[in-house]
């Protein structure tokens, strides 16, 4: 449990850090003050644990046979009659704590902290959107945009917009209108322009094209990269409510049955997919016996197996998607690595018992 907590730290600082830093250029660098990102960087590590946990697991049991291995502990243990499968029950009993932490995540802890990470995101894209009805300024919501507002009547409309578009990189685009106004809709803000004109300067060749315009529609949304696309994020949802989806929720979702139940199964294979691999760590390093040159091979034989479940499971969860009755593909992975393990202990016990035979036999 001590290098379990020591490999969970060490993942977790280097995943958290990644994702610090994606957090931090489009929070501090939209404005955004510091407390904002310490919220919104809380939000994201109940999930990275969720990641992290049981690499964590696997990492703190191939450690552990290892430091036992070459100590020769696990030998003495193995010479006074002790059985794989006696030695495997600690090690279950761990993995199924690490299954245990993981299923606390992934029911309970990742989905609220997902909606409430959803809810702050749009909380901050109406902020943003706010911060541009200012009045007789010139404002840079991003970078290449430049925005200006003369007057901003009591009733909400914009009077002599402009709006200077220069991110791309053949043309400049400017708009000008007499009035506007700035909606909320599903997919996200719009700005409605009335009565103006459009300039599109051509940079390849430094020409003007001019069009005059009674109305036109603008994206907010897309010019903040804050698009807001309405759909009922699956992740936020509780198991429940997965298990047993509504037709308002299948709709709101733009999802089918199927991927509402393969989302709920999942959340339970992952738990038991920490279990498989501590597991297949401590058989992998057993099966082998002692060395001098170390289990090196055993290792890399424990990952290569890992790797390939992990691949089997993202098949798997990807056909299940489809069809609403295979949602039992998603627990075949963590059984096919249970299989694994009982099979590599399997083979350590003969092994065993064949050398204990042969040392009778030679005596």
């Amino acid at each position: 449990m001590v290098l379990f907590g020591f490999f969970a730290l060490v993942l977790v600082s280097i995943y958290w850090v990644n994702r610090a830093v994606a957090l931090f250029d489009s929070l501090i660098g939209g404005g955004q003050p510091a407390l904002v990102f310490l919220e919104f960087t809380a939000l994201t590590l109940p999930n990275v644990i969720r990641l992290v946990l049981p690499v964590a697991g696997f990492a703190a049991t191939v450690f552990t046979i290892n430091r036992l291995t070459a100590d020769s502990e696990l030998v003495v243990m193995q010479a006074m009659g002790f059985s794989p499968y006696r030695l495997a029950r600690p090690v279950l009993a761990f993995g199924l704590v690490v299954a245990l932490l993981t299923g606390i995540l992934t029911h309970f802890l990742v989905p609220a902290s997902r909606a409430q990470l959803e809810l702050r995101e749009d909380e901050i894209a109406h902020n943003v959107t706010a911060s541009m009805l200012t009045e007789g300024r010139f404002l840079h919501p991003a970078n290449g945009i430049t925005f200006f507002i003369r007057e901003i009547t009591p009733t909400g409309e914009l009077r002599d917009v402009f709006l200077s578009d220069a991110r791309g990189t053949t043309r400049r685009i400017t708009y000008t209108a007499q009035r506007a106004l700035l909606v909320q809709e599903e997919t996200g803000p719009k700005l409605l322009m009335f009565d103006g004109l459009v300039q599109a300067l051509h940079l390849t060749n430094q020409r003007l094209a001019t069009t005059s315009f009674s109305d036109l529609t603008y994206d907010v949304a897309a010019l903040l990269s804050q698009p807001n696309t309405g759909r009922l994020d699956l992740r936020i949802l509780p198991t429940p409510d997965l298990l047993s989806p509504t037709s308002e929720r299948i709709e709101a979702a733009r999802a089918t049955r199927a991927e509402f139940l393969t989302e709920a199964h999942a959340r339970t294979g992952q738990p038991l997919m920490a279990v498989a691999g501590v597991l297949i760590g401590f058989a992998a390093l057993v099966v082998g016996g002692f060395s001098r040159f170390g289990l090196w091979r055993q290792i890399l034989l424990a990952i290569g197996i890992l790797v390939g479940l992990q691949l089997l499971d993202n098949s798997l969860t990807e056909i299940a998607r489809h069809d609403e009755t295979l949602w039992p593909l998603v627990y075949l992975p963590p059984m096919v690595g249970l299989l694994i393990g009982g099979m590599l202990m399997y083979l350590s016990a003969r092994t065993i018992r064949w050398r204990r035979a042969t040392r009778s036999a030679s005596a």
